[in-house]
C-alpha cells in the first residue's frame, strides 16, 4: 500500500538500505528519459503495423528529479511492444508538489482531485491499517541476542520469533529472540511517520528508530518507547527528506515462568511521499460516506460493511455483529451467562431492590426455544449500613463524617478528649460504587476501553460482571490522592512503610482465570504487583506503600486469554470483599486512638521521635536502649521491640542496625569482629543463566552488609524501558532499596546497547533480624549443607535479614542468610551462592550467600600467640612471639616485640657449683675433727669418774682427781663402758654442759641412786 515514491526491500533484507552515491547519480533522469524515448522510437521502427495505444493500456510516472528539483511526465505501457503511439513526454510538476489529505495527483492533466466515496488518502502520505498479511515492503527478520556464527543452533530456535499480523493490529514476539520490523520509504520532502501501539509489560525492550542515506540513526533518545498508560497511544517521529529505514524492534527478557504481554502496533502513516496517485479503498467494517476523506470510519455495532464501502448495512434481527464487522454473526440463545444482577441505590425508606439486567452488548435471542429469560427485579431489602467513616443521611445517601469524629456506618461520634481519628478508607458493604472509584472494560482483541461497567456491586462484596467477551479485562480502579503518615514515619528516611492497603478477595473459575493487581503513581503507568491464576479461596493480600503520591490501585480480571464468539464462562467471577487503605490524606475514621497531649492537656500533639505514647496518661516515653518503635503503632511499651542479637537501634529508634562491630562467644571465649571494610555497597554476579532460546543472563545482587547508621545502600534498577544513552542518565526507572536487592543481567554483548540491560528488581532485605553464630533466627535457616565446611573452632557469623514482600509463595516475605566466614587469604573476598541453587535460593524465599574474607575474622587478642624462647647464647636469651596455625584473627593487637635479657652460661654455674661443694667439704671436714677431739676429752673424763665411782659410796675423790694433770697423755687408752653415735655424743656435749665450762656427770651411789652431780 506504499506510494509512488516507496522503496521496497526484499523481506530477506537484514540490514539499512543505502542508494549508491556519485557522479552518475545526477545524470539518471537524463539516461532514463533518453532510454524511454529510444524504446518508443525501436518499437515504432520495429512495429510499424501496431495500433495506437489506448489509455487503458499505459499509465504515467515521474522521472526522477535532478538537481533542479524538476521531473518529466511519461507514459509507460503496461505492456511493452503491443501497442504506439504514446503521448509524448511533457515537464512534470515540482519534485515538492504535493496534494491535500483526501486527494490524489491526476496524472492525466497533474492536478491534485477529490478521493471519491468510499476511498481515502492522506494527500503526501501512505497508510497502513490492514494487517490480515504483512502488507507489501515490510520486511520482518528474527535474530537471536547472541550472534555465533559458528553454531546455528541457537538462531534456527528463531526463525519464527517474528511480528504477527492479526487483523487491526500486528504484534511482536514474546521470548527472547530480537524480532525487527522494517519499512524503507523515500521521502520528496520531509515528513513525518505515526503509529499507535500498546506496550503493557516492561519485561520486552520496545525500540523505533529511523536511519537515513548514510545508515545513521536519527535522535538516540526516542528510540526507547514508553509503556503504555491505558489503551492505545500514538507515537510521530519527524522524517528527513531522502532514504528513510523505519524499525519496529523488540526483545523480550522473560526469564521468569510466564510470559511477557506482546507489544501492537497498527494504523501506520507516513507523510512526505513524493505523490499519491490514486486513493485507498475504505477496508471491510469501515466506510466514508463523503468525497475527500482522509479516513475511514468503523461500522458501529449490529451492522457491516464491505471493502469501499460508502456506508454500513444493518444486520438481520437475528444476527449481530461487533463493531468494525465486515459480516453478521447469527444470534445464539440466551443462557444464564448473558445476565447479571445489582442493587439499586437506597430509597428513602432504606432499602434496595434486587436488580437483574441483561450483559451488554446484548447478543443473545430470548426468543430461540433453548433460551432462558431475565429472571424478575424488584425484590426490595433492607440497605447495609453504610461504610465506617460515613453516616447514612435522611435520603438514605451516604456521606463522610466530619474531621474529629469517627463512625461505625451508622452516624458519627466525636473522638474523646485525648484521642485523634484514625483516616483512611475502609470499604466493606457494596450498595453503591464509592465516588473515587471506577469501572471499565478493556478489550482483550484491540485493547481499548469499552464504555460498560466491568464490576457490579451486590452488597456483601462486589463481583465482575460478564463483559463483551469472555477474554475482556474487568477493570475497578481506586485512585487515592496522597497519604498522610504519622510525623516520626515522615522524620525516618529509612522507614518504606507510608501506608498500607489490604483487601480481602475470591475468585471462582472453571478455565485459567487470571486476577491482576496493579500500582500506578502519578498518574503513571500500573505496574502489575502480583497475579493470581485459576480459582482462590477467599483470602487477604496487603501491600506496602513505600512513596507519598498520588495512586491508582487497579484491579484487572480475565477469564481466559482465547478470544471466542459469545460467552461461556461469565460464571468465573472475581469478588472483592473488603478493601481498607491507611494514612488516607482527606480520608473517614473508624475509630478513634489514644494521641499524645500538649501540655495544656486539651489537644493532641505528636511524641518525639523514638517515645511511645502511654494509653492511660497520655504521655510520651522514651524507648529503651536496643529497642525500635512501631511508629504506626506506638501504644505502651511493648511497642519498643527489642533489637536482635548484634544489633543495636539507631537514633530515632526506628530501626536496629548492625555498626559492623560485635562480638560473638565460642568455647568461653568472647570473640571481637570490625567488619567495617564490607560497609560499602558490593555487587555479586551469579553463574550465567540461559533461557529456552538461549538468552544468556545473570542473577546481579547488590549487598549492603552493615553500617551506614541503618540505611539502606543497594540499588537495584529496571532500564528496560529506559535505556541509558550514553553520557546521559536515565530520566526515571524502577529501582529497589534494600540492604540486599537483586535483578537480571544481561550483557551489553548481548544486544550492542551502550549499557547492560537490567530488569525485574526485587528487595530481598528490608531490615535485619540479627547477627548470631547460631543457623537459625526468627524462623530463618541458614544451612550449613549449603556451603562447603568452614573453619574448624571458628564457626560462621551470619547476618539475618526480612523483607516487606509479602508474595504467594513467601507468606512471610523473602529473607537473606548471609554467612561471612574467616579467609585470611581473601582480601577483599569473594561472595558465592550454593552450588545446588545457583539463583541463590533453593525454595524461592530464602537466599543464601557466603561471604570468604579476611575482614570476616575475629581481631586478634593475646590468646592468639604464644612465645618461644631461645637459648642462652654468649649470656643473651631471645623471646619471641609467634601467630597460633592457623591463624584465624585480623588487625587487633599486633604480635609482642621480640625481647631480649642477660643471662649465665652453664660453665659459669659449673664453675660456682664446684666451688661451693669443695667449701662445703672442707668445712665439713674441720668440724669433724674439731667436734672428735672434744669428744675425746669428753671420754677420758667419763671413765675416771666412773673408776672412782667404786671407791667407798661416802667417799669423795680428791679435787684434783677428775683433771687432767700436767704431763699426762691424754692419749691413753680408755675403756667405754658403752657406745654411743657421734651424734649422740655431740648431743650430749651441748646440753650437760655447766656454766663453768665443766661437763655435769651423773653419779651414782652404791644404792644406785644419783646423790649429786659433777
Amino acid at each position: 500500500m506504499a506510494g509512488a515514491g516507496g522503496l521496497h526491500p526484499s523481506p530477506e533484507a537484514a540490514g539499512c538500505w543505502c542508494l549508491p552515491v556519485g557522479i552518475g547519480r545526477r545524470r539518471l533522469p537524463l539516461l532514463l528519459l533518453a532510454l524511454l524515448l529510444l524504446l518508443g522510437t525501436g518499437a515504432a521502427i520495429q512495429g510499424e503495423d501496431l495500433h495506437a495505444c489506448k489509455e487503458s493500456e499505459y499509465h504515467y510516472e515521474y522521472t526522477a528529479c535532478n538537481s533542479l528539483g524538476s521531473r518529466w511526465r511519461v507514459a509507460v505501457p503496461h505492456n511493452p511492444g503491443l501497442c504506439t503511439g504514446l503521448p509524448d513526454p511533457i515537464r512534470g510538476t515540482e519534485c515538492s508538489f504535493s496534494c491535500k489529505a483526501g486527494e490524489y495527483l491526476d496524472m492525466k492533466d497533474q492536478s491534485c482531485k477529490p478521493c471519491t466515496e468510499g476511498t481515502y488518502s492522506l494527500g503526501t502520505g501512505i497508510r497502513f491499517d490492514e494487517w490480515d498479511t504483512l502488507p507489501h515492503g515490510f520486511a520482518n527478520i528474527a535474530t537471536n541476542l547472541e550472534i555465533d556464527y559458528s553454531s546455528t543452533e541457537s538462531l534456527e530456535n528463531c526463525t519464527m520469533s517474528k511480528w504477527v499480523p492479526l487483523g487491526d493490529f500486528i504484534a511482536s514476539n514474546t521470548d527472547e529472540c530480537t524480532a525487527t520490523l522494517m519499512y524503507a520509504v523515500n521521502l520528496k520532502q520531509s515528513g513525518s511517520v505515526s503509529f499507535e501501539y500498546i506496550y503493557p509489560d516492561s519485561s520486552i525492550v520496545f525500540e523505533f528508530f529511523v536511519q537515513n542515506d548514510q545508515c545513521q540513526p536519527t535522535v538516540e533518545e526516542s528510540r526507547w518507547m514508553k509503556t503504555t498508560e491505558k489503551g492505545w497511544e500514538t507515537h510521530n517521529v519527524e522524517l528527513s527528506r531522502g532514504n528513510n529505514v523505519l524499525y519496529w524492534r523488540t526483545t523480550a527478557f522473560s526469564v521468569w515462568s510466564k510470559a511477557p504481554k506482546p507489544v501492537l502496533v497498527k494504523n501506520i502513516g507516513i507523510t512526505g511521499v513524493a505523490y499519491t496517485s490514486e486513493c485507498f479503498p475504505c477496508k471491510a467494517g469501515t466506510y466514508t460516506a463523503k468525497s475527500g476523506s482522509s479516513f475511514c470510519q468503523q461500522c458501529p455495532a449490529n451492522s457491516y460493511s464491505g471493502k469501499e464501502a460508502t456506508s454500513c448495512h444493518q444486520c438481520e434481527p437475528t444476527m449481530y455483529s461487533e463493531p468494525g464487522s465486515a459480516a453478521c454473526k447469527p444470534r445464539p440463545a440466551c443462557t444464564d451467562k448473558d445476565y447479571f444482577y445489582t442493587h439499586t441505590a437506597c430509597d428513602t425508606n432504606g432499602e434496595t431492590q434486587l436488580m437483574y439486567k441483561w450483559a451488554e452488548p446484548k447478543i443473545c435471542k430470548e426468543d430461540l426455544p433453548s433460551a432462558v429469560s431475565l429472571p424478575p427485579s424488584g425484590v426490595k431489602t433492607v440497605c447495609p449500613p453504610c461504610n465506617p467513616g460515613f453516616f447514612k443521611t435522611n435520603a438514605s445517601t451516604c456521606e463522610p463524617c466530619a474531621y474529629g469524629s469517627y463512625s461505625n456506618g451508622s452516624g458519627c461520634i466525636n473522638c474523646p478528649v485525648g484521642t485523634e481519628p484514625v483516616l483512611g478508607f475502609e470499604y466493606k458493604w457494596w450498595n453503591m460504587l464509592p465516588a473515587n472509584m471506577e469501572t471499565t472494560v478493556l478489550s482483550g482483541i484491540s485493547f481499548e476501553y469499552k464504555g460498560m461497567a466491568g464490576w457490579e456491586v451486590a452488597g456483601d462484596y462486589i463481583y465482575t460482571a460478564a463483559g463483551a467477551s469472555d477474554d475482556d479485562f474487568m477493570i475497578l480502579t481506586l485512585v487515592v490522592p496522597g497519604f498522610s503518615p504519622p510525623q516520626s514515619v515522615t522524620k525516618d528516611s529509612e522507614n518504606k512503610e507510608i501506608a498500607r492497603i489490604t483487601f480481602v478477595f475470591e475468585t471462582i473459575c472453571s478455565v485459567n482465570c487470571k486476577l491482576y493487581f496493579m500500582v500506578g503513581m502519578n498518574s503513571k503507568t500500573d505496574t502489575p504487583v502480583e497475579t493470581w491464576a485459576g480459582p482462590k479461596g477467599k483470602q487477604s493480600y496487603t501491600y506496602i506503600i513505600e512513596k507519598n503520591a498520588t495512586m491508582s490501585f487497579t484491579w484487572a480480571f480475565q477469564r481466559t486469554a482465547y478470544h471466542e464468539a459469545g460467552r461461556k464462562y461469565t460464571n468465573n467471577v472475581a469478588k472483592l470483599y473488603s478493601i481498607n487503605v491507611t494514612n488516607v490524606i482527606d480520608g473517614v475514621a473508624s475509630y478513634c486512638r489514644r494521641c499524645a497531649l500538649e501540655s495544656s492537656g486539651s489537644s493532641c500533639t505528636s511524641c518525639p521521635a523514638g517515645h511511645y505514647i502511654d494509653r492511660d496518661s497520655g504521655g510520651c516515653y522514651p524507648c529503651p536502649p536496643n529497642t525500635y518503635l512501631k511508629v504506626h503503632q506506638p501504644y505502651g511499651s511493648q511497642a519498643c521491640i527489642p533489637c536482635g542479637p548484634g544489633t543495636k537501634n539507631n537514633k530515632i529508634h526506628s530501626l536496629c542496625y548492625n555498626d559492623c562491630h560485635f562480638s560473638v562467644s565460642v568455647e568461653g571465649r568472647t570473640l571481637e569482629y570490625d567488619i567495617s571494610a564490607l560497609a560499602n555497597t558490593t555487587s555479586f554476579l551469579g553463574v550465567p543463566s540461559f533461557t529456552s532460546k538461549g538468552l544468556k543472563y545473570f542473577h546481579h545482587f547488590n549487598i549492603s552488609l552493615c553500617g551506614n547508621h541503618g540505611r539502606k545502600m543497594a540499588t537495584c534498577t529496571d532500564n528496560v524501558t529506559d535505556i541509558r544513552i550514553l553520557g546521559k542518565e536515565a530520566e526515571s526507572s524502577k529501582t529497589a532499596t534494600s540492604y540486599v536487592c537483586q535483578s537480571i543481567i544481561v550483557p551489553s554483548e548481548m544486544m550492542g546497547y551502550k549499557t547492560v540491560v537490567s530488569s525485574q528488581p526485587v528487595s530481598l532485605a528490608d531490615r535485619i533480624v540479627g547477627v548470631t553464630t547460631e543457623s537459625t533466627l526468627d524462623n530463618i535457616t541458614s544451612s550449613a549443607d549449603h556451603f562447603r565446611l568452614g573453619n574448624v573452632g571458628l564457626p560462621d557469623v551470619i547476618f539475618f535479614f526480612r523483607s516487606n514482600d509479602v508474595t504467594q509463595t513467601c507468606n512471610y516475605g523473602r529473607a537473606t542468610a548471609i554467612r561471612v566466614r574467616c579467609d585470611p587469604l581473601k582480601s577483599p573476598g569473594s561472595l558465592s551462592v550454593p552450588n545446588k541453587c545457583p539463583e541463590g535460593t533453593c525454595d524461592g524465599c530464602t537466599f543464601h550467600f557466603l561471604w570468604e574474607t579476611v575482614e570476616g575474622c575475629p581481631l586478634c587478642s593475646t590468646d592468639d600467640y604464644h612465645a618461644i624462647i631461645s637459648a642462652c647464647v654468649g649470656g643473651i636469651q631471645r623471646t619471641m612471639y609467634v601467630w597460633r596455625e592457623p591463624k584465624l584473627c585480623a588487625g587487633g593487637i599486633p604480635l609482642p616485640e621480640q625481647k631480649v635479657s642477660i643471662c649465665k652460661t652453664m660453665d659459669f654455674w659449673l664453675k660456682v657449683g664446684i666451688s661451693a661443694g669443695t667449701c662445703a667439704a672442707v668445712l665439713l671436714t674441720v668440724l669433724t675433727c674439731y667436734f672428735w677431739k672434744k669428744n675425746q676429752k669428753l671420754e677420758y673424763k667419763y671413765s675416771k669418774l666412773v673408776m672412782n665411782s667404786s671407791a667407798k659410796d661416802s667417799e669423795l675423790p680428791a679435787a684434783d682427781s677428775c683433771a687432767i694433770m700436767e704431763g699426762e697423755d691424754v692419749e691413753d687408752d680408755l675403756i667405754f663402758t658403752s657406745k654411743n653415735s657421734i651424734f649422740g655424743k655431740i648431743k650430749a656435749f651441748t646440753t650437760k654442759r655447766t656454766s663453768d665450762g665443766f661437763d655435769s656427770v651423773p653419779l651414782k651411789t652404791s644404792s644406785g641412786t644419783t646423790d649429786m652431780d659433777l
